[in-house]
């Protein structure tokens, strides 16, 4: 893993782009722009021509996202492609609305005051396709952070020894900008100019907003989050079709979109990117029962949003491998068994079986195959984690040197330190066979 983030990558995590400094340079200067000016005409004179044009993502791969079609009929798919484009507004508003200061001078001071704000990723079983549920559905994006200007942001072990690396801090460290300072204008060095000037002329660093001490605080970021949505939904063209609620949550930024009888559920959550890789240090609390506000948590989503995402552009048509994950899923209420347990017993028979068996006509062989691994790992006491030390991923999945170098993780080492949990785990298996054969039975 990269020592530092920030200090030389890309702000939006991508090879050949501009460093930090320019990247803001020239953010300004696309200030006086017409896209630019377009989002920031939208956000503090809402007129109605301003919010409509709004409607059409900008960019080749947003283009992509709002031009492709999803299957006629399926509801599911349509919401989720809404929910995207609607993340994607208002991760443009929020990161545009703060780079604009020959324009307004509180933008101009929000600057280094807030992260920036890099890719968005779908992720969770909605977005991948296999919500166990019809109702209560939440989809979940998660935004990446990025140091603004005069930033690094420094990930720091909680434990160092730990095995697996799961619970970091970041550390949010000044960089001098005085080289930079003419290509900038008048953003000041944080670490060279005097204090009453930097707040005179661009507000405090980020040290004073969203840390606790010299680490970046979970929960207020989320909060300055909340703030922002709120701020900015009142000039989307959304909102005059459906009603913004904000939901309790310290920990992301989750809110309700509702309309009719017809509701929607959004959570984003915050997250650091560990180097080029597809993993991330995330808003996501941890699974001890409580997690400081300062503690960031290692996160696979988006490495396993790829690999579903990788197996839909490769499946041959009338694959069921979303299928079975589904209704595998539903069989867990109720139990002791997780969805993620599940889903990594999945993630391994999709590596592993070729994509052909995956066809409907091999339905029930695949169901047959996921409880008969799935009953292997619970009787060995050892279900691998999908990606520590597994050599087997996907060359698209870019994953950390240390994650790669790891000892496979037991995510059923629970069972292997209590024999009481082992028994209750296998009664419990017992029962979901026997539920998944009246389910089926009941679908004939």
């Amino acid at each position: 893993m990269d020592s530092s983030i920030g200090v030389t990558t890309c702000p939006r995590g991508q090879p050949g782009q501009p460093s930090p400094e320019v990247h803001w340079a020239q953010c300004r200067a696309a200030g006086r722009q017409k896209g630019l000016g377009l989002l920031y005409s939208a956000l503090v004179r809402p007129r109605p021509e301003y919010c409509e044009q709004l409607r059409a993502p900008q960019g080749e791969k947003d283009l992509r996202v709002a031009t492709t079609c999803p299957e006629e009929g399926n509801k599911d798919a349509e919401r989720a492609m809404a929910v995207t484009i609607l993340v994607w507004v208002l991760q443009q508003l929020i990161l545009n609305v703060r780079v604009v200061g020959d324009e307004r001078d509180e933008a101009r001071r929000d600057h280094s005051s807030f992260p920036g704000l890099g890719s968005r990723f779908g992720i969770g079983s909605t977005m991948e396709g296999w919500s166990p549920s019809e109702e209560n559905i939440i989809y979940r994006v998660l935004v990446s952070l990025i140091p603004p200007y005069g930033h690094a942001f420094l990930p720091e072990l909680c434990n160092p020894g730990e095995t697996p690396e799961r619970n970091f801090r970041i550390r949010v460290q000044l960089v001098c900008t005085c080289k930079t300072e003419q290509l900038v204008g008048d953003m000041l060095c944080f670490i060279h100019h005097d204090e009453e000037e930097q707040r005179r002329n661009q507000g405090p660093s980020l040290l004073q907003t969203v840390c606790t001490g010299s680490y970046l605080d979970v929960q207020k970021t989320a909060c300055r989050f909340h703030q922002l949505v709120k701020a900015c939904w009142v000039v989307l063209p959304h909102s005059r079709r459906w009603r913004l609620t904000m939901l309790p949550c310290n920990r992301s930024c989750k809110f309700k979109m509702a309309r009719a009888e017809e509701e929607i559920i959004i959570e984003i959550m915050l997250g650091v990117q560990q180097g080029n890789s597809d993993i991330f240090l995330s808003s996501q609390a941890s699974e001890a029962l409580f997690t400081p506000s300062t503690t960031w948590t290692s996160s696979c989503a988006v490495a396993e949003a790829k690999f579903f995402e990788r197996l839909a552009r490769r499946a041959p048509d009338g694959s069921f491998h979303l299928r079975c994950l589904q209704l595998c899923a539903r069989i867990l209420v109720g139990t002791g068994f997780s969805e993620y347990a599940l889903k990594t017993v999945v993630m391994h028979l999709l590596n592993t079986t070729p994509l052909s068996g995956w066809h409907r006509t091999h339905f029930l062989l695949r169901l047959d195959d996921i409880m008969r691994y799935l009953c292997h790992c619970l009787e060995e006491k050892r279900l691998d984690h999908f990606f520590f030390g597994n050599e087997k991923i996907p060359e698209e999945i870019v994953l950390p040197p240390a994650l790669q170098r790891a000892e496979p993780f037991n995510l059923f080492q629970h069972l292997a330190q209590d024999p009481d949990a082992q028994a209750q785990a296998m009664r419990e298996f017992t029962d979901m066979q026997d539920r998944l054969t009246r389910m089926l039975a009941n679908d004939n």
